[in-house]
């Protein structure tokens, strides 16, 4: 029984001192290695897999330079702040309300400016703005006229919504200006007033559309400057 523990005990004694030795080859052999590895941030990122410092995401942020922007930028930013400051509406609101426009011109064939004239006489740039005759939204769209063009955009709530709003006004206008062939007539037509011979409504929205050209041929003036 003697002899069996001391063999057992020489045994674990040897294993102990095996152990140790490994240990100590793994301190030596990490110390090695941070004395050769480069621990810079880069390096640092590769080895790691970039678990411990993900890589900055690039997130695009407003323009804050005209020289930073396109053309057609600077222009509808120009457009943007008059009728902010004319009409007090929120940067961000016409911002939207402006680069729309620019779309359903494009779509429709109709200048941008005549279609943002046009709702600074209907509403004031207001979006859920409403008459007493049932017209709603920025451009003022009488929607029991014009029910098959708000099916694609699922009817008449949809009038509220700046984007369709703006679409769905701009496509009247377009085919009040093919039917008549005349601009004034089709304003006048689009405010319900085809008969009124002073065509005041189609002045009111003319003289909108000239100080928004004016401002935009100044704009186009500075970029090619």
């Amino acid at each position: 029984m003697k002899n069996r523990l001391a063999v057992l005990a020489r045994a674990f004694g040897a294993l102990k001192a095996g152990l140790s030795l490994v240990g100590l080859a793994a301190v030596c052999g990490a110390a090695l290695l941070a004395w050769q590895y480069d621990f810079s941030v880069p390096a640092f990122r590769q080895a790691a897999g970039e678990m411990l410092f993900p890589p900055a995401v690039e997130v695009a942020g407003p323009i804050q330079g005209s020289e930073a922007a396109t053309p057609l930028e600077r222009e509808q930013r120009a457009v943007t702040d008059y009728i902010a400051k004319r009409y007090r509406v929120s940067d961000t609101a016409v911002a939207g309300f402006v680069a729309a426009a620019y779309r359903a011109g494009a779509e429709y064939n109709v200048d941008p400016g005549l279609i943002l004239a046009v709702m600074a006489v209907e509403s004031r740039y207001n979006p859920v703005a409403e008459s007493s005759v049932g017209a709603k939204g920025l451009m003022q769209v009488m929607p029991k006229f014009h029910l098959d063009k708000l099916a694609a955009h699922g009817g008449e709530p949809a009038l509220l919504e700046p984007e369709v709003n703006i679409l769905v006004g701009t496509r009247i206008l377009r085919e009040y200006q093919r039917r008549l062939g005349d601009t004034e007539a089709a304003l006048q037509m689009y405010a319900g007033s085809l008969d009124e011979p002073t065509a005041q409504y189609a002045a009111k929205v003319f003289a909108e559309k000239a100080r928004l050209d004016e401002l935009r041929r100044l704009a186009r003036k500075q970029r090619s400057a």
